[in-house]
């Protein structure tokens, strides 16, 4: 008899063949139909890794009163009405709600306005549906569902690969390694350790490169990121400054209640009627409490807030902008934090160093005619038409990968057809052996190699990026193919120069739309 969905989807997937795991899921290879589909998401819930639900306004409200400091006010306001003193203590419960107040609505609106990014953030994803392609929301994912991936694709859910095509995954939150996974349809072992599970793909990894198709096996908290996300699901952590205040509160009401106690002592010693001695020990334990405290800490850190929110910073916890002020060195992912993940073309240079028309064009076919993922510094190119552009069609294309480094286009016209390669400057030094100047004249490579590094290692000290772009004469009758690229690296090593590599070695500065470092100092010094 066959097994539950729920039971089949906790074993080791990975280990079973595409056809097992399509007949234990009911699945089939043209995915699920929408029928099935809406029964499975009741049954399984939405596919996310969201908390049910929220902190309520009232309980962030009575949240700003948690601190010792507060309390201590509200008991000196209470006992102030104890003592007939209802002028104190309305002024002292008016001080304590405004900082409260203050407090709140700074939180609630910093939760609003991260709810109201989340929304505008919508991940979506291709599945098939009734043997049809349909995106959909992320969180409509279900066990079963066929998805389809290509490069940049957000994988939804812990699925095993049905088919694949020069696939490279970013799975570095779950294994720490920086470069990206090749990955591949096929069986493994049930004990294979996650780093080497080469058939899985795991939900909040992303595709780099390639396409493939999968089945998705887990979705929301039974996926390894939703077991990540449980284990991390503890309190929020004390700041510096949270603890600070509380250590100080502590340390008035300890004063306070020693000096009460000795005051309250004296005077009885002394013989005064022991009600008027308490009475007066309560009074001076009022004085003695710093009302305007709590007002003052959310003024001040209020006016923070408002500060870093016109610079477009949303502050969620009003105690962590003094965390912020006290760092010493801050550690971010640069790009969409504080960068914007734009890149623009500095320059493009001849192999002697001199700028070059040539070398922007070719750069720019190599960019613009790619089959693949245009990544940010593709775009960067393509926005810096050469003026005097030539037409082409591509013939074929070697993708980019990984080891490589390199993407390579033949491209081909009435008259011309041409072999442009375009990456890493050393990845795309391997396979060449002469090198062109802006005038057209070609050298031997090894008599250029010298200053070429020296330039790239001063433009890499300097924070820019610098590319290669190398070039020769393809075949109408042949596509060019990786085995090329090898074969020119093989012979770029004789002194005949015989299959002739014709080189252009492009020093293609590629700086961010505002370098790290300028950026990064600028928006503190904002920030004040």
């Amino acid at each position: 008899m066959k097994e539950s969905t729920q039971q089949t989807t906790e074993k080791s997937f990975w280990s079973l063949t595409p056809e097992q795991a399509l007949l234990n899921l009911d699945s089939t290879t043209q995915g699920l139909s929408e029928k099935t589909a809406q029964e499975r998401l009741k049954q399984y819930g939405p596919n996310s890794l969201k908390r049910g639900s929220r902190t309520s306004a009232l309980m962030l409200f009575l949240l700003q009163f948690k601190s010792p400091v507060t309390l201590l006010l509200i008991f000196a306001a209470a006992l102030s009405f104890a003592l007939h003193d209802k002028t104190d203590a309305s002024i002292i419960l008016v001080i304590v709600l405004v900082s409260g107040l203050l407090g709140w609505w700074q939180e609630k609106g910093a939760a609003s306005a991260i709810d109201q990014l989340m929304k505008m953030v919508q991940i979506k994803c291709r599945v098939l549906r009734n043997s049809e392609e349909k995106e959909i929301h992320i969180e409509e994912v279900v066990p079963g569902d066929v998805v389809l991936l290509s490069a940049g694709d957000v994988i939804p859910g812990d699925s095993l690969i049905l088919e694949s095509k020069e696939l490279f995954v970013d799975e570095a939150a779950f294994t720490g390694e920086t470069y990206p996974v090749e990955k591949n349809s096929g069986i493994i072992p049930a004990d294979t350790p996650l780093a080497k599970r080469s058939n899985t793909l795991f939900m909040g990894a992303h595709v780099i490169s390639g396409k493939a198709k999968a089945l998705v096996m887990q979705t929301a908290l039974q996926t390894e990121f939703g077991k990540i996300s449980n284990s991390l699901r503890l309190k929020v952590p004390e700041t510096d400054f949270e603890r600070g205040v509380r250590r100080f509160g502590y340390m008035l009401m300890e004063i306070t209640m020693v000096l009460v106690v000795i005051i309250f002592a004296v005077n009885v010693l002394l013989h005064k009627p022991i009600l008027d001695s308490f009475l007066f020990s309560m009074a001076l334990a009022v004085g003695l409490t710093p009302q305007l405290l709590p007002a003052i800490i959310s003024v001040n850190l209020a006016s923070g807030a408002r500060n870093m929110a016109k610079q477009q910073v949303i502050v969620k916890r009003l105690s962590s902008i003094e965390n912020f002020g006290s760092m010493n060195i801050l550690c971010s992912d640069k790009t969409g934090t504080i960068t914007e993940g734009k890149v623009k073309l500095h320059k493009a240079l001849s192999a002697s160093g001199n700028p070059s028309d040539k070398v922007l064009e070719y750069a720019w076919l190599n960019a613009s005619l790619q089959q693949g993922f245009q990544n940010p510094i593709d775009e960067a190119i393509i926005t810096n038409q050469p003026l005097n552009k030539r037409l082409f069609e591509v013939q074929s294309e070697v993708p980019y990968d990984f080891i490589r480094k390199r993407l390579t286009v033949q491209l081909r016209n009435a008259s011309e057809n041409i072999v442009i390669t375009k990456g890493a400057l050393n990845q795309v030094l391997e396979v060449c052996n002469r090198a062109e100047s802006e005038e057209g004249t070609l050298t031997a490579l090894d008599e250029k190699r010298a200053k070429i590094m020296e330039r790239y290692e001063q433009l890499s000290a300097e924070e820019y990026r610098t590319l290669g772009v190398a070039w020769k004469v393809g075949n109408n009758q042949q596509n060019f193919t990786r085995k090329d690229e090898a074969e020119s690296f093989g012979f770029a090593q004789l002194p005949l120069l015989f299959y002739g590599w014709m080189l252009l070695i492009v020093l293609l500065y590629i700086v961010s739309a505002e370098v790290t470092k300028h950026f990064f100092y600028k928006r503190l010094e904002n920030m004040g």
